[in-house]
């Protein structure tokens, strides 16, 4: 992958900065650590003493993380990870990274992991089966379409129902579809976002619907034919957010959840998102 335009960049904090804002009023608010255990640094009751264990999938996409490479601390939920991890007492050598596929992390059942970084949206279904951290980035369903394209001149969720569209399994962006476009014809289901990227160059789907920073990244250093139709908006007046997955009761939920306040309120993920978000320009709202 080529990184994305520096322009992409700079204009990251027009958008980004302001949903954190939004994310201060909106985050979940940490519980009182269960009782026995405490938020001590570096001593936290995590699956391998002294280390954090943090899980994500694979293929590990840009502008999240930078070169299929978790551990290396380049992408927006890499840096964020660690910034997490030192808040919590861990430095860099002390994480251990492992390879969990989007779906399962928060399926029911234990965890192998102390925390799941994934762009995993909070939702009350979601948290049937594991615990969320507050949220780490406020984020918004985007509709990618080839430029030229019937999909691409949409400018209305009604345009968008006689349009063969597409997104990966499990994800909020899935929900967009079936819940607020209904689109015509079911919805094509693909197992990784790079399957729906696919099937779009090769004429499959007219449109996929992708998170907005991974639409800005497709749009500008993937696929440069293809355009960013709009943007949906924010279903039920609170902001869709991305939470640390944890295990169901886990005894971390409360610290992590300080951690992510702490990183917020002091800046730290708003400079995070600076660096490595790519939201170019003002995508147009699709209602």
């Amino acid at each position: 992958m080529h990184p994305a335009p520096r322009a992409l960049r700079r204009a990251a904090a027009a958008v980004t900065v302001a949903l954190l804002a939004t994310a201060v009023g909106c985050a979940p608010q940490p519980e009182e650590p269960a009782a026995g255990h405490t938020c001590e640094k570096g001593k936290l009751a995590t699956r391998t003493s002294g280390k954090l264990t943090i899980a994500t999938d694979e293929p590990a996409y840009e502008p999240w993380f930078k070169d299929d490479a978790p551990a290396s601390g380049k992408g927006f939920e890499s840096a964020v990870a660690y910034a997490v991890a030192r808040q919590l007492g861990y430095g860099k050598d002390k994480v251990i990274w492992q390879t969990v596929p989007f779906n399962k992390a928060f399926a029911p059942g234990e965890k192998t992991f102390d925390l799941d970084i994934n762009q995993v949206s909070i939702s009350d279904e979601r948290k049937k089966a594991v615990d969320f951290s507050s949220g780490y980035y406020d984020v918004r369903q985007a509709v990618v379409a080839l430029k030229g394209s019937k999909a691409a001149k949409a400018k209305s969720v009604a345009d968008l129902k006689d349009v063969k569209l597409g997104a990966q399994v499990g994800t909020t962006s899935l929900d967009y579809i079936d819940d607020v476009v209904r689109p015509t014809r079911a919805a094509a289901v693909f197992g990784k976002n790079d399957q729906a990227k696919s099937a779009l160059r090769n004429g499959q789907v007219d449109a996929i619907v992708v998170d907005l920073p991974t639409a800005f990244y497709i749009t500008g250093a993937e696929i440069t034919d293809a355009t960013i139709v709009g943007q949906f908006e924010n279903q039920g007046g609170t902001p869709e957010q991305f939470g640390l997955v944890l295990d169901k009761g886990s005894a971390l939920t409360s610290c992590v959840s300080r951690a992510v306040d702490t990183l917020r309120e002091d800046g730290t993920l708003a400079r995070i998102e600076q660096q490595w978000l790519s939201d170019a320009v003002d995508a147009p709202v699709l209602k």
